[in-house]
C-alpha cells in the first residue's frame, strides 16, 4: 500500500480500479470538520439566524469545540462519579495523526479530489465526523439552526469537486415537520441531492416533546428513555416526511451511532461500547421501517443504513422470514390455548402424570388455556400486507442497503444465496469510512475491499455490484439523475435504465 506521488495513480488500488473495468463509488466517506474555521463560520451564522443570544446558548451547549466537559462529561469526571452516573465512555482518538497527509486529506476538499485516483474512487458521497450526532441535539432551536448552519457550510465548502464528491444535508428528526423543513430547504435552496437523517430518537418515557437535559450527551439514552426508530410504535406518524422525500427525489440515509444505549454503555472502554454499535442501531431502524409498513407504503423509497456492516440484516432478513412462517395471520392460530384439547389432555395427564399431577388435572387443563390474555390483534405483519414469504423478500431486499467497510469479511454473506432465504442476495456497498481511525491509509481501502475477491469469498459480478451497481441503485432510486455531471455519469446511466 505505498503511496506514489498525489495523483500518480500508482497505487495498487488504482492498478485494482483500471483493471476493473467499472467505476467505483464510495457510499460512505467522511470528511474532518476544521474546528476553528467552522466554529468562526457557526457563530456568524447563528448570529446573523437567531441573535446574540442564541449564539451564546449554542457556545454554553459546547459549539464545535468539543469539549469533554460540555458534551462528553465523562473527562471531567472521577471514577467514582462515572460510576455512580454510569457516564459511558465516549470515543477517543478517532482520527489520523501520524497519517499527516490523510489527515489533512479529509479536511481539504480539493486534496481529497487530487487523490481519489490513487484511491480507485471515482466518486464519493461524504459524511461528517465530529459533528456526526448535530441531528440528536436535544434542545430543539439549536438542533435546528445547527443542521441547518451545517448544511449551508458544506454546501460551500464541497461544492467545488462536483463531478467527484457530493456531501450531504444533515436532516433533524425529532418531529416529522423539522424533518421536512430541512430537507426542503437542504434540497431547493442548497442544491443537496443527499441527505443523512437522525435513525434513532432518544425521548423521555411518557412525554412526546424533546429538550436539552444537562449533562446528557448527544448519543445514548439515560434512564427513563425509550428510542423511537421512526416506524413501528413512533411518537409521530413520518410518512409525510417519507412522502417529501419522495417528492423531492432523495433516499433518506442513516448515519446514527448506537453506543450509550442498551449492552453498549461501559463506563470504561472505548471497544466495547463501539463494537457492533452502528450494527445495532441500523437493525433497531431497519426492523422499525420493515413492520411499520413504510416499504409498503413508499416502495418507490430507498433507506441507507450506514457504517453497521450486512451481517446483522442478513440475520435480520432470515427472522422476518421465519418469524412470518410460524407466526403469520394464519398459522398463528395453532398457537391459540383456545386450540387445546381438554379431554385428551386430561387423559394423558392421568396415564402419565404423577399422583398430584392427576388429582389435579382439571385445574391444570384450565391454565393450560389461561396462560395469557387475549391479543386485541394477530397479524403482527399487518402494516406490511405479507401474503406469502415471498413478500417479504420484495419489501425487503431491493429497498435496503447497507454501508459495509473496506475490512468487512461478512459483506460475502449478503451475496450468498445459498444461505439468505429464497436465494437473496441482500444490497452491500462500498463503504470506505475515510477520515476515521479505521482506515490506516487511505490509498489502501480498495486493495483492501478487493481481498473479497482474491480470498474467493465473492466473484467479481458480486464485487461490481458492492462497489457500483448497488451504491448506485440506491443513490439513483428516486433521483435518475444523481450522478449526472460526474464522472460515473455515463456508466451509472447504463445502471439506471437496467433497473427501470
Amino acid at each position: 500500500m505505498k503511496q506514489g506521488a498525489l495523483g500518480s495513480r500508482s497505487t495498487r488500488s488504482a492498478k485494482i480500479r483500471s483493471d476493473l473495468g467499472h467505476p467505483v463509488v464510495d457510499a460512505d466517506g467522511h470528511w474532518i470538520e476544521t474546528a476553528p474555521v467552522m466554529k468562526d463560520f457557526f457563530l456568524d451564522y447563528v448570529k446573523n439566524l437567531g441573535g446574540g443570544e442564541l449564539a451564546a446558548r449554542f457556545e454554553a451547549a459546547g459549539g464545535l469545540d468539543y469539549d469533554d466537559t460540555v458534551l462528553r462529561p465523562w473527562g471531567a469526571l472521577s471514577d467514582d462519579q462515572r460510576r455512580a452516573n454510569w457516564a459511558t465512555r465516549p470515543p477517543w482518538w478517532t482520527l489520523p495523526a501520524a497519517n499527516t497527509l490523510d489527515r489533512a486529506t479529509a479536511h481539504l476538499p480539493g486534496l481529497l479530489a487530487e487523490r481519489l485516483d490513487d484511491f480507485g474512487i471515482d466518486f464519493a458521497v461524504l459524511y461528517p465526523s465530529r459533528t456526526l450526532t448535530t441531528p440528536a441535539i436535544r434542545e430543539d432551536e439549536l438542533r435546528q439552526i445547527a443542521c441547518r448552519a451545517l448544511n449551508v457550510y458544506h454546501a460551500e465548502l464541497y461544492g467545488g469537486h462536483p463531478d467527484r464528491m457530493t456531501p450531504v444535508a444533515m436532516i433533524p428528526m425529532h418531529s416529522p415537520e423539522e424533518g421536512i423543513a430541512e430537507i426542503e430547504y437542504a434540497v431547493e435552496e442548497l442544491g443537496l441531492k443527499a441527505i443523512m437523517i437522525n435513525g434513532l430518537i432518544h425521548r423521555p418515557i411518557g412525554e412526546t416533546t424533546n429538550s436539552g437535559e444537562k449533562g446528557m450527551p448527544n448519543w445514548g439514552s439515560g434512564s427513563g428513555e425509550r428510542i423511537d426508530t421512526l416506524g413501528l410504535d413512533s411518537a409521530f406518524d413520518y410518512d409525510p416526511f417519507w412522502r417529501r422525500c419522495a417528492e423531492l427525489r432523495v433516499a433518506p440515509a442513516s448515519h446514527t451511532p448506537g453506543m450509550g444505549w442498551g449492552s453498549r454503555r461501559s463506563i470504561s472502554n472505548y471497544v466495547a461500547n463501539h463494537i457492533g454499535s452502528f450494527g445495532a442501531s441500523m437493525e433497531a431502524l431497519c426492523r422499525s421501517l420493515f413492520l411499520g409498513g413504510v416499504t409498503r407504503r413508499f416502495p418507490e423509497l430507498s433507506f441507507g443504513m450506514l457504517e453497521g456492516g450486512v451481517a446483522w440484516a442478513c440475520e435480520l432478513y432470515a427472522g422476518l422470514v421465519s418469524h412470518w412462517e410460524k407466526r403469520n395471520a394464519e398459522s398463528i392460530h395453532e398457537l391459540d390455548p383456545a386450540r387445546i384439547d381438554s379431554q385428551l389432555l386430561l387423559e394423558l395427564f392421568e396415564k402419565y402424570g404423577d399422583d398430584r399431577m392427576a388429582r389435579n388435572g382439571e385445574a391444570i387443563a384450565a391454565s393450560f388455556k389461561k396462560l395469557e390474555p387475549s391479543p386485541p390483534f394477530t397479524d403482527e405483519y399487518a402494516a406490511c400486507a405479507i401474503t406469502q414469504k415471498e413478500d417479504i423478500r420484495d419489501l425487503f431486499v431491493p429497498r435496503f442497503y447497507f454501508g459495509c467497510e473496506a475490512d468487512d469479511p461478512m459483506v460475502a454473506w449478503a451475496f450468498d444465496g445459498r444461505i439468505n432465504p429464497m436465494g437473496a442476495k441482500l444490497r452491500a456497498m462500498f463503504s470506505s469510512d475515510m477520515g476515521h481511525w479505521d482506515v490506516p491509509e487511505m490509498s489502501g481501502i480498495l486493495e483492501e475491499a478487493h481481498e473479497l475477491v482474491e480470498k474467493n469469498l465473492i466473484d467479481e459480478e458480486s464485487f461490481r455490484d458492492f462497489v457500483f451497481t448497488n451504491p448506485v441503485r440506491f443513490y439513483t432510486s428516486v433521483n435518475p439523475d444523481f450522478f449526472e455531471g460526474t464522472r460515473v455519469a455515463e456508466t451509472a446511466a447504463q445502471v439506471v435504465a437496467e433497473e427501470s
